[in-house]
């Protein structure tokens, strides 16, 4: 079979499949399709430098989100003719994908423009280099700016309000020619929404997700709906995202192993922050301030999220419920406690060993669990008033966090869903160790500082921090009131003076002055920040 199929640019492809696979043809509902199989080397001729490119994805390192065949062979198409550096794509993705497509594209100087978030040595080590113009965004915000136009405004070669193709990983596709997306939806709808061409790389070495997602459209203002949810059960949506068949430009079989990673191990530090967490909800069932249920769970990645929700599993709290981001594995042994309900997210990040179970026992999560788009998320936040936490970089001892930028500066990964959360969440908390290791110094971090190096999250965003010292309870608080607090309840051992002397001179100036609202001392507000620079700790010797 030999189908030419033309484009708007004058280009074309030319299909050297035969017919498609046994496996293809289960998951692939809508037989006209098989016209337009291609394999990615046909395909990478006809991508030019400067395409304005969006991905499927959410998570990387894990199943069934983000494209890998047509990616992969652009890359390897840029390393065998010396194109680094002159191929080059503005890439726009919900979140991540794995760092064996995103990392070796920045290593192979493949990227212009990146948005909004990232994780790997190589593409941050772009980023802060200044090779890579990296834009950091609300994950919440990030579709629906991209529907609005945001990110092509500057485009330089038409389509000029779209991007140029979406290149995104499905399990089946539908008799409707609708797409059935893996283990994430991330922005994925509204990634279709805003291309001008579709490849769909259908992979049929996963299993097929279908049943499991909740797909709700993006509308403009003055457009715009309300989400009628109410739980995190309710389904307001399809089952696939709907699309105009006629749009899908090519179809590629992948047949590509998942690449996933294990989930952080605990720690003696995470599991102290998560019993201090627990008793606190504890206190707070028997205030009345949260029902016995408590109320849907939010916890982000990591050994400390880890710690919490495993603690949970064993913990005195039934019927509970997760409106989150992302599911890890403890989310399954908190399905498998039976004290877990109905769980929502928009990704799946379970190790390998949890994805065997998942799969194992489909039956048991098929009706407790539903994907949907990141972008319907603060509307819902806020109406069901979730328990949000987080870990940042650093919080300083007013409640300002930093959640990207060390030293003010240099980006790790980008802020994620963690606004989203925090900004709208009934219980906003952010959870660190107190301190952290440096190359000269066990604690030569100190994980709450006088004054937050970048501040991603205010003070008027936070009600709790806590690290494996303590629990510091802010609500209510004054910013004079809350900076004991944060610095005796939260603060190393190691700092805990150091930060009393700095914040009681900055309040004897400051009242002096009459300044006294949120006491600092200018000059010396960075000097632990400055002295982990030049010595390799933030143990100062004196503040003057």
């Amino acid at each position: 079979m030999h189908i030419s199929i033309p484009l708007k640019r004058s280009h074309s492809f030319t299909s050297t499949i035969a017919s498609p696979s046994a496996a293809l043809k289960d998951r692939v509902r809508r037989p006209a399709l098989f016209d337009k199989l291609a394999r990615p080397e046909d395909l990478v001729p006809l991508f030019k430098h400067d395409d304005w490119l969006g991905w499927s994805g959410f998570t990387g390192r894990f199943v069934g989100k983000y494209p890998k065949c047509v990616p992969s062979a652009l890359a390897d198409h840029v390393e065998s003719n010396n194109l680094q550096g002159r191929m080059k794509f503005n890439l726009f993705v919900g979140a991540s994908v794995g760092p064996e497509i995103e990392d070796r594209w920045a290593r192979l100087d493949m990227l212009n423009h990146r948005a909004p978030h990232q994780v790997g040595k190589s593409i941050s080590k772009g980023i802060n280099s200044g090779n890579i113009n990296f834009f950091d965004k609300h994950l919440s915000m990030f579709p629906q700016d991209l529907a609005y136009g945001f990110y092509t405004k500057n485009k330089k070669h038409p389509p000029y309000d779209k991007l140029d193709w979406a290149l995104v990983e499905a399990t089946d596709i539908t008799e409707e020619g609708f797409i059935v997306p893996g283990a994430s939806v991330g922005a994925t709808p509204e990634i279709l929404q805003t291309s001008e061409r579709i490849i769909i790389e259908v992979n049929t070495r996963i299993p097929s997700f279908e049943g499991l997602h909740d797909i709700s459209d993006c509308q403009v203002p003055p457009y715009r709906r309300p989400y009628l949810i109410t739980h995190p059960s309710s389904r307001i949506g399809m089952s696939a995202i709907p699309i105009n068949p006629e749009r899908i430009f090519a179809i590629v079989e992948s047949r590509l192993p998942d690449n996933t990673g294990r989930n952080a191990p605990e720690t003696e530090e995470s599991k102290a922050i998560a019993q201090h967490l627990i008793t606190f909800f504890g206190q707070e069932v028997d205030s009345r301030r949260l029902p016995r249920s408590l109320l849907p769970l939010q916890s982000g990645i990591g050994n400390v999220a880890n710690s919490i929700i495993g603690g949970l599993a064993e913990g005195p709290f039934k019927n509970l419920r997760a409106w989150t981001e992302v599911l890890q594995d403890t989310f399954l042994d908190l399905f498998d406690s039976g004290k877990l309900d109905f769980a929502t997210a928009t990704s799946i990040r379970f190790s390998p060993e949890g994805f065997q179970h998942f799969y194992d026992n489909w039956s048991d999560y098929k009706d407790r669990l539903l994907l949907r788009s990141q972008q319907v998320y603060p509307e819902i936040i806020r109406r069901l008033g979730v328990i949000a936490m987080n870990t940042p970089l650093e919080v300083d001892i007013y409640a300002h966090a930093n959640s990207t930028c060390a030293l003010g500066s240099r980006m790790l990964n980008g802020i994620g869903g963690s606004g989203d959360f925090l900004r709208n969440a009934k219980l906003s908390i952010v959870h660190t160790p107190s301190s952290r290791p440096s190359k000269a110094d066990p604690t030569g971090i100190s994980c709450i500082v006088p004054f937050a190096s970048h501040i991603d999250h205010t003070e008027h965003d936070l009600d709790v921090i806590v690290t494996e010292q303590g629990l510091a309870d802010l609500r209510g608080l004054s910013p004079r009131e809350r900076a004991p607090v944060i610095i005796e309840k939260c603060a190393h051992p190691h700092y805990k003076d150091l930060l009393m002397e700095y914040y009681e001179r900055s309040l004897h100036e400051c009242l002096a002055r009459g300044s006294g609202h949120e006491p600092h001392n200018l000059r010396n507000a960075f000097k632990m920040h400055l002295n982990f620079q030049e010595k390799g700790t933030m143990k100062v010797d004196s503040w003057d």
